[in-house]
């Protein structure tokens, strides 16, 4: 059964990245009208935001694109920060969401960032359990009793789940600032506008399955747990 889980998510991981993919590359070869970068998006958008303390970079790779609040930095991928199309504009604009974000303080974006260390222990605390109740019942049975090892499962999982749901607000937030900026500024028109809105559509939804995929995994533990407790 967990592998089933497992492989269903990775299944539907791919299937949205796979869409994503094939919305960028449709829409990245869609010049906008007004013929603005990535890059020049991104800085007249920030600029009009009041903010003069971050700078656009740009950063290798393909769907790379990504604020950093630590140096602040709104990072492009080269197709984004040199592209002139409705797909270097929707992205372009979002990074730049969570820029605005981060300067207004906003809530759901703190709050996430103050998960992200516990969700890092997390990951090794899981990986430790993981290495225990694969090779340690080998070499030294009974390391740990099985309803602790599930227990702590349980508690990453749920600190994982916590950490995906909170992210999305913050990513459907980032979406709508760009969204209203780049139409009332005229960076679009309304069809270019329907593609940007639609690429940041499947964006989200690589959000949204990362976060029903831990769910039903925290689920999954759970039930092992009661199952075993009711024994």
């Amino acid at each position: 059964m967990y592998l089933i889980i497992i492989i269903g998510t990775m299944i539907a991981s791919w299937a949205v990245s796979a869409r994503l993919k094939s919305k960028f590359k449709k829409y990245s070869k869609t010049p906008i009208g007004s013929g603005l970068s990535g890059k020049e998006i991104a800085e007249r958008m920030l600029r009009d935001n009041g903010i003069h303390d971050v700078q656009v970079m740009s950063v290798p790779g393909q769907l790379t694109d990504h604020y950093n609040p630590g140096n602040r930095t709104v990072n492009l991928s080269p197709e984004v920060y040199a592209g002139r199309s409705a797909a270097s504009a929707a992205v372009s604009a979002h990074e730049c969401g969570h820029a605005i974000q981060h300067a207004r303080s906003y809530s759901m974006l703190e709050f996430r960032s103050t998960l992200v260390p516990v969700q890092n222990v997390s990951g090794r605390i899981l990986n430790g359990v993981f290495m225990i109740l694969m090779f340690g019942s080998m070499i030294l049975p009974n390391l740990i009793p099985m309803n602790l090892a599930i227990l702590i499962i349980i508690g990453c999982y749920s600190v994982f789940t916590l950490f995906a749901f909170v992210t999305l607000p913050v990513e459907f937030d980032a979406s709508k600032r760009a969204l209203a900026w780049i139409k009332d500024r005229g960076v679009v028109n309304p069809e270019e506008y329907d593609m940007a809105k639609d690429a940041l559509k499947w964006a989200a939804m690589t959000y949204v399955v990362a976060a029903l995929g831990s769910l039903v995994q925290l689920l999954y533990w759970i039930m092992v747990y009661l199952g075993r407790s009711s024994d």
